[in-house]
């Protein structure tokens, strides 16, 4: 949703700053960040997965 949110933003920011609609241009330049942030948050959770797998993966070694 990161990357629809983020596209979304981009269209409604420039179509607000060619028409001179402040409100849309800032309700754009929000959405854009909303995206980045859930882009980014998806990313961390995708680490931390990772990382869990990887230390279950290293108890079972020393256990075995």
């Amino acid at each position: 949703m990161g990357f629809l949110d983020k596209l979304l933003g981009r269209g409604k920011k420039t179509a607000g700053g060619m028409t001179g609609d402040s409100s849309m241009q800032s309700e754009g330049m929000h959405q854009e960040q909303q995206g980045m942030a859930e882009d980014r948050a998806a990313s961390a959770e995708d680490m931390a997965q990772a990382e869990r797998e990887r230390a279950a993966e290293h108890q079972a070694e020393r256990e075995s």
